[in-house]
């Protein structure tokens, strides 16, 4: 794609608008989960999408961005992040203080905080969770059992408030101060307990004295009760981060007895509570954080059948957490991702590890932009591609979860951010061996298929094209390959192809032995389809 236009202006880092207006043309567009426009036009004047359409008018004054081999979503929307958040100084313990009933600061009770007491819009890692994609997030306060209430910021300019909403949940967890009480998972929920019903008391006697003050004593001002109010009055609900099964039905268990509106945070298991979940009216965020794969590659020849045992229960337990997201799309659980403690090179690769695993990339998409937007009630400015929406977008050199897509460009609060993608292409095989042409036959929606493929190399890199069956009439077409990736066994790419006006991107991989390629060609919506191919031995350029 040619960003001449592009560049020199608008600011590359986002840190200045240089312009209010810009137009992303002729785009392939995906308003929302499932619905896919074709050579597309969005206009984003200060902030929001003033238009969108096939033949909608550029402004005279907008500055382009040539869309033509990119795909737009909505922006990401994030249910739990710590990027920017500082942990508050250890609470200091008064002299003589008594461990079993400490002050609420020093047992990590502090639900009158809120997160952006503790954010810095200046770190890093807001830019590096931007570079993925998410233009939203729900800052999570750091700390231990009630370290205060979420917040939901925009990752706009630095400059910026980016404040959307200042409270937008309580957070609770079971991580406990060491050496005071609540010190157990079971102490917890016991403290928890007290502090509700006792705000709910508070609350009611100051609902008392408001309506008729006359012989009802003044209530007393206690802010870490009076932060359970608006969770009491149905109006936030308790963000809870419950990781594991055990705690996520502990969890259900409080919500059951006390009866507030919940958000379960951070999940790694528990998609087989699905019904649970259902029927306490819970939305979950899932962690982005997946288990590692080692033990599925680890060599256990020589093992003994104790060790064998062990790792295949730990294979077994690994393939499950890859599958949650997928089971809890099937069951009906509204659920949305977050960042907390995941690493932002592992994301895109970690959300294709979920749909290679049951989840579908519609609802992979749902989980990054509708269903965090209900979630969180910003559906009215969030979530999708809309005209009056937020211009909160993300360019994609390829259908998002397709392998080798890249992230272009990023446009959050309508700043707009530009990544370099030139090292796309992987190249770790030596080049030389697919340089030539290739002879391949394939199997399509239309039939049997045959042409040519042609590789070339230029100081290490790879380029090549592909001649097709023109799928609107007679003839051929030769399309660029894009995405190649080459590792001396393993060969992939993609091309692109226009039918009846819609954008397909076909991705190819398979494994090449000496001239030989046997692999496959994946369409959206159509499936998979044999290719296999034969480098032509005395081709020279």
């Amino acid at each position: 794609m040619d960003t001449s236009t592009v560049v020199g202006q608008s600011d590359r880092s986002g840190q200045r608008r240089v312009t209010g207006t810009y137009a992303i043309t002729n785009a392939t567009v995906i308003t929302q989960p499932g619905k896919w426009l074709s050579a597309t036009t969005i206009v984003i004047k200060d902030g929001l999408i003033t238009a969108i359409g096939e033949n909608t008018a550029v402004p005279v004054d907008a500055k382009i961005i040539p869309g033509d081999s990119l795909f737009v979503y909505a922006g990401f929307i994030d249910l739990g992040s710590d990027a920017g958040i500082e942990k508050p100084e250890e609470a200091k313990k008064p002299e003589n203080f008594d461990p079993s009933n400490p002050p609420n600061d020093v047992a990590g009770i502090t639900p009158e905080r809120t997160a952006l007491d503790y954010w810095d819009t200046t770190n890093g890692s807001i830019g590096e969770w931007r570079k993925a994609g998410f233009t939203i997030a729900q800052l999570l306060p750091r700390g231990e059992m009630l370290p205060g209430q979420t917040a939901l910021v925009v990752y706009g300019d630095a400059s910026s408030t980016n404040v959307l909403h200042e409270s937008t949940g309580l957070f609770a967890q079971f991580e406990t101060v060491r050496g005071v009480y609540p010190g157990t998972t079971l102490g917890v929920m016991a403290k928890y307990r007290e502090l509700y019903k006792n705000a709910e008391l508070k609350n009611e006697h100051i609902q008392m004295f408001a309506a008729n003050s006359n012989g009802i004593s003044r209530p007393e001002k206690n802010k870490s009760l009076e932060a359970f109010y608006p969770v009491i009055n149905k109006q936030i609900p308790v963000v809870f981060e419950a990781n594991e099964e055990l705690e996520i039905r502990r969890v259900l268990k409080l919500q059951k007895e006390l009866g507030f509106d919940l958000l379960l945070m951070d999940l790694e298991e528990g998609s087989n509570l699905a019904e649970e979940i259902l029927a306490a009216n819970a939305t979950v965020a899932l962690s982005l954080k997946l288990p590692d794969d080692k033990a599925k590659e680890a060599n256990m020849e020589e093992a003994t059948e104790e060790a064998k045992t062990a790792q295949k229960r730990v294979i077994e337990a690994y393939e499950q957490a890859l599958s949650h997201a997928g089971n809890f799309e099937k069951a009906g659980v509204k659920f949305g991702f977050s960042t907390n403690q995941a690493k932002k090179d592992d994301f895109l690769k970690n959300l294709r590890l979920m749909i290679a695993h049951g989840l579908t990339e519609d609802g992979a998409l749902a989980a990054l932009t509708t269903n965090p937007a209900a979630i969180l009630g910003i559906s009215n400015y969030a979530g999708t591609i809309e005209k009056g929406k937020l211009a909160n977008l993300v360019l994609a050199t390829d259908s998002l979860f397709a392998e080798g897509s890249k992230i272009n460009f990023v446009m959050s609060d309508g700043y707009l951010y530009e990544y370099d993608i030139s090292k796309s292409k992987k190249i770790e095989g030596n080049p030389s061996d697919l340089v030539g042409k290739w002879n391949y036959t394939s199997e399509t929606p239309g039939g049997t298929s045959s042409g040519e493929i042609r590789f070339t190399e230029k100081s290490g890199n790879l380029s090549g094209e592909i001649d097709v069956d023109n799928p609107n009439g007679g003839g051929k077409l030769t399309r660029p390959l894009e995405n190649i990736s080459y590792d001396g066994k393993k060969l992939s790419f993609t091309f692109s192809i226009e039918v009846q006006g819609q954008k397909l991107t076909v991705q190819t991989k398979g494994k090449v032995d000496g001239a030989d390629f046997t692999g496959s060609i994946s369409i959206r919506d159509m499936g998979d389809f044999s290719l296999t191919a034969k480098k032509t031995p005395d081709f020279k350029f």
